[in-house]
């Protein structure tokens, strides 16, 4: 065992300084990966949480990937969904993600968990939204599956040297992915608290171990993320960086109206809901994945209107071309959209 431990610090030193001294080495993800189901295995006692590793057809490396990274994925029945890669960077020869079953989940998590070896998919990415700067020191904090891309970062960080802690949080230890290993970390770096056992942590428990002008990353779900945005001004670290697993809370938005040019149908969009979920009431198989305005899966172009903005992932030309992303752009100066769908 410890061998191995110092296999994979020195395995990803090696990595990090590949990336600290060649920073333009990212692949484009901007196009389809085929890739195959080679091995999957439970990391939570429970079993809800696989892990899943998928490989080139041809065993070939994969693109290159960072700490924080996620992939698109597109599932055989149509739905695309959104997965941290949480293996380690340096293996190219595949892609790892870990996926928690959620009976009521639209479908994505249930359909991963059924995918069986040997399966072909296509992926796009991978792509970073939740980026890991490897200097200073740094508080992770970890809700549940939110430990899939903070893994990661940690994992680099320890290889590093690093100032760091982590707070890894969950309902149980059941439901904890990857608790057998972040066990074995060092003790005083680590804090695990279980729901069940500790009760929902305040601001002042997740935050109390923030750095001096240091960092502090977060991924969990949005009542973890409510708490650590609410007492983030009052701690002692320099920067918040966190991803989420729902769509962001509408802010500023007008009520408008949009209508489906190909359809004739129209839809009111409230003042504190997205575009896309007032057309889905309409039209519930229109495409979508990350909700938060960078995946492009739910990019229209619109007919008549103008679309106010706020994605992440548009260029200046293609917004000018009249395309928009409907889970979070909005109508600027006007009430009235008319999409092409």
């Amino acid at each position: 065992m410890a061998l191995l431990g110092g296999l994979v610090e020195h395995t990803y030193l090696a990595y990090v300084e590949q990336v600290r001294y060649n920073p333009g080495r990212q692949h484009r993800p901007g196009r389809d990966l085929r890739v195959v189901l080679t091995d999957r295995r439970p990391v939570a006692r429970d079993a809800d949480v696989v892990e899943l590793t998928f490989r080139a057809p041809d065993r070939a490396d994969l693109p290159d990937w960072q700490p924080g990274c996620h992939l698109d994925v597109h599932l055989p029945s149509g739905l695309r969904r959104q997965y941290s890669l949480c293996g380690s960077p340096v293996d190219r020869s595949g892609y790892t993600v870990a996926v928690r079953r959620i009976p009521d989940g639209g479908g994505g998590s249930l359909e991963m968990h059924s995918l069986a070896i040997g399966t072909e998919v296509a992926v796009r990415g991978p792509r970073n939204g939740f980026p890991f700067v490897s200097a200073g020191s740094a508080l992770f904090l970890a809700g549940g599956i939110g430990i899939t891309p903070i893994i990661a970062m940690v994992r680099a960080a320890r290889a590093i040297g690093m100032d760091w802690r982590l707070i890894y949080t969950g309902r149980s230890r059941e439901s904890m992915p990857f608790l057998d290993e972040v066990e074995l970390w060092e003790p005083d770096r680590v804090q695990i608290r279980c729901d069940d056992e500790h009760g929902l942590p305040s601001a002042a428990d997740l935050l109390g171990a923030a750095p001096a002008g240091g960092a502090v990353y977060c991924c969990g779900p949005t009542s973890m993320l409510a708490v650590v945005r609410g007492g983030f001004a009052d701690c002692a670290a320099a920067t918040l960086h966190f991803e989420r697993f729902s769509p962001p809370p509408v802010r500023d938005g007008r009520p408008l109206r949009v209508e489906l040019a190909r359809t004739g149908r129209s839809v009111v969009v409230a003042a504190d809901e997205s575009v896309l979920a007032a057309v889905r009431r309409v039209a519930p198989d229109v495409a979508y994945s990350c909700q938060q305005g960078f995946c492009g899966t739910c990019r229209v172009r619109v007919l008549a209107g103008r679309p106010e903005h706020r994605d992440h992932r548009l260029t200046a030309a293609e917004r000018a071309d009249g395309d928009m992303l409907i889970c979070v752009s909005r109508a600027a100066e006007t009430e009235r959209l008319v999409l092409d769908l």
